[in-house]
């Protein structure tokens, strides 16, 4: 099934786990976890978010942000609080 991601302008996207992992792990990076634990935290980040995507069609890139922190959260706050803040505002 293709998942689909409704960005904040409107504009459709197809669901792309590698962004999902870049933007995790930039926000790992930029708090100084090493590139090991980095790539773990990313890893379990992003398989938690297919899980949640699976079974939807349809996601707003808000609701895709919110869980990502949420699930970011529970591995690292930093990288969480790092996530969040440094949204790209575009």
């Amino acid at each position: 099934m293709k998942r689909i991601i409704v960005k904040r302008h409107g504009n459709l996207e197809r669901f792309d786990e590698r962004k999902i992992y870049a933007s995790c792990y930039s926000a790992c990076i930029n708090c100084s976890i090493n590139k090991l634990k980095a790539e773990k935290i990313c890893e379990k980040a992003s398989r938690e978010i297919k899980l949640w995507i699976k079974n939807k069609k349809q996601v707003t890139s808000d609701d895709l942000f919110n869980k990502l922190s949420k699930i970011l959260n529970k591995f690292d706050r930093d990288a969480s609080f790092m996530y969040k803040t440094h949204r790209d505002v575009n």
